[in-house]
């Protein structure tokens, strides 16, 4: 029986569902989730495995406007996994407009195949449906075209299918039992960054960085420390709230999932420093894992 491998690039603009998708695929929580746009920065590689095949799917940053060295890292994170990808998932949702045309160019010349993921249906009604699959047909006459809600896990299975299609005959990339190629530290650090998304509002949120410091491994109990750095010192006062009630409903959150994450009672520790305009410090994003020209 041959074995199929590949990488799948899962593409599209902030908020279409990304990765929900890679979540609901995998059947793990991987990928963070906020109703926030930029909430995934980094490409998240995810591993699904069975006896004949592996996928190695990529969660990668929203397609967006770079206006920091930030967005131009994350967006240069896009781009390589466009270059990477032995299948491309797109990702829209009714109405979405894709604006981007180095991006939509580079996927229209692909040579690899596209599969155009029309996400959130359990919203639109047939007649919109209809007229955006047609929209999609027309843009890549060559790609396959699948409406689904990945929130409610409607369709995957034949977006799953389609996937496996398309794979390339190859061995697999990684172990077997290997579900992703990052480190507990990275998804530590992205929990507590969720946990900022979700518990402060306007620029807060995209301002901040999680750097997990230590990570000791005990026989009962894991202890973490991790440092939140913002942008301007006012920012600090903001995380840190009123006699530090702020920062301490974030470390509650957070640990709890952390918990669930890495089954394993931890101490947390959070602290909150100042690293003035991080987002246009070539030093500072390399720290945090950010690939920078």
């Amino acid at each position: 029986m041959s074995h199929k491998a590949g990488f799948v690039s899962i593409i599209g603009y902030p908020n279409v569902g990304k990765s929900t998708l890679m979540n609901a695929l995998l059947g793990e929580r991987l990928s963070i989730i906020t109703p926030k746009a930029q909430t995934t920065r980094h490409r998240i590689m995810g591993i699904f495995s069975g006896d004949d095949y592996q996928v190695v799917y990529s969660d990668t940053p929203g397609v967006i406007q770079p206006h920091y060295k930030l967005h131009k890292a994350m967006m240069s994170a896009v781009f390589a996994a466009l270059d990477d990808a032995d299948v491309i998932l797109l990702v829209t949702e009714p109405g979405n407009e894709f604006k981007q045309e180095d991006i939509l160019k580079k996927i229209q010349a692909a040579t690899v195949p596209v599969i155009v993921v029309i996400n959130k249906i359990d919203l639109g009604n047939m007649e919109i449906l209809e007229a955006e699959a047609a929209k999609w047909m027309k843009a890549f006459e060559k790609a396959t075209v699948l409406p689904v809600s990945a929130l409610l896990k409607l369709n995957l299975d034949q977006v799953f299918k389609a996937i496996l299609h398309h794979l390339p005959e190859s061995p697999a990339f990684y172990p077997k039992d290997e579900l992703t190629d990052r480190s507990q530290r990275f998804f530590v650090s992205e929990i507590i960054r969720e946990k900022i998304l979700l518990n402060f509002s306007q620029e807060v949120p995209y301002s901040t960085e999680v750097a997990v410091e230590s990570f000791k491994e005990e026989d009962h109990l894991t202890r973490i420390t991790a440092t939140i750095f913002v942008a301007r010192e006012t920012q600090k006062g903001i995380l840190l709230g009123h006699q530090g009630a702020a920062i301490k409903k974030l470390g509650t959150d957070a640990r709890k999932d952390i918990e669930a994450f890495i089954d394993k009672h931890i101490f947390l520790e959070l602290r909150v420093k100042v690293a003035k305009d991080w987002r246009e410090d070539d030093r500072a994003l390399k720290r945090f894992g950010y690939s920078v020209e």
